[in-house]
């Protein structure tokens, strides 16, 4: 089984979005951080199990779809790396997988 880490960018991303989230109901925030967390935990065990990202398409750099929002990981070795956590509408770029 791989551990699964959580970028510094993709924590903020995902922060930001609980915040945003958190001004009309704190508790949904909570649920919705919970529920990411619960998706990405998963990857551990099945690190293939998302699409290869379109834009990119390599092997290693994978999502899984979360309601609206799109989790970006690179897939290593023991290691499954979160990269970004994005809204299905932004536009990403290379920069993304450049954090």
């Amino acid at each position: 089984m791989a551990s699964v880490t959580w970028t510094d960018p993709a924590l903020d991303d995902l922060r930001e979005t609980c915040e945003f989230i958190g001004r009309d109901s704190p508790r949904v925030a909570e649920i919705f951080a919970s529920r990411a967390f619960i998706v990405t935990d998963r990857l551990g065990m099945f690190p293939s199990s998302g699409r290869v990202v379109p834009e990119h398409g390599r092997e290693d750099i994978r999502e899984v779809i979360f309601g609206n929002y799109r989790i970006i990981y690179h897939v290593l070795p023991d290691e499954v790396e979160v990269i970004a956590f994005v809204h299905g509408a932004r536009d990403i770029g290379r920069e993304i997988l450049e954090r």
